[in-house]
């Protein structure tokens, strides 16, 4: 499969594009900077000794793509997205975003839509939104030589997008739980800002969540 992941050069997308490299899908990473894309594919190539990782501006990235990851920040939302949206349209799109804010007063508040993977939603209409892998630490993501201990939570409207993002969870070995739909994306995103609490409190890095009473 080809995934295309807008914000590909920091670390959340940088990880993904690892883990999914790794398990044989092509990776066009984007960026702002089509240079910056073009360096951090070939530092992924590198790493994981896959040639199917390219980089590309952030729109041409999108078009290329079969589904494309949303790893930007939640700020760059609205500048970034209304180029791709021509791109995006009738995609399955897959929003990681968190509006996380590190020093002031909230660590985590939801923009006016209740979550970012509405705000998504919203700026790209055509697509077929999931919110998924905001939980799953970059630094888990990174480190490819592990499985990653946490389950995977995901939600959205459109049934065979899950089945998509499913197949893609289960690839690097996660367990995915279908959450609803992406109403329920604010909650599911503050978990994220939960896990970030727990992570500084206790000196972890890797904090992760699984949900009891289920079938393996």
């Amino acid at each position: 499969m080809n995934i295309a992941i807008l914000g590909g050069t920091g670390k959340e997308g940088s990880g993904l594009a690892t883990r999914w490299a790794l398990v044989g899908h092509a990776i066009i990473i984007g960026s702002r900077d089509a240079a910056r894309a073009h360096d951090k594919a070939v530092e992924l190539r590198e790493r994981t000794k896959k040639l199917t990782i390219v980089g590309k501006a952030n729109a041409e990235a999108a078009a290329l793509g079969d589904v494309v990851v949303i790893a930007l920040p939640a700020t760059g939302l609205a500048a970034t997205l209304p180029p791709a949206r021509e791109a995006c349209r009738g995609k399955v799109v897959v929003s990681t975003v968190v509006a996380l804010s590190f020093g002031g007063p909230r660590l985590f508040t939801p923009p006016p839509a209740g979550s970012s993977a509405e705000e998504v939603q919203a700026l790209l209409p055509e697509a077929k939104v999931v919110a998924a892998f905001h939980h799953i630490a970059a630094h888990e993501l990174a480190e490819a030589e592990h499985d990653i201990d946490s389950d995977l939570l995901m939600c959205g409207a459109d049934v065979e997008a899950k089945t998509v993002v499913t197949e893609l969870g289960r690839s690097m070995g996660l367990r995915v739980i279908d959450v609803g739909p992406l109403s329920n994306a604010g909650p599911v995103e503050g978990i994220t800002a939960l896990l970030a609490t727990i992570n500084r409190r206790y000196k972890l890095k890797n904090a992760g969540i699984k949900i009891t009473g289920l079938p393996s």
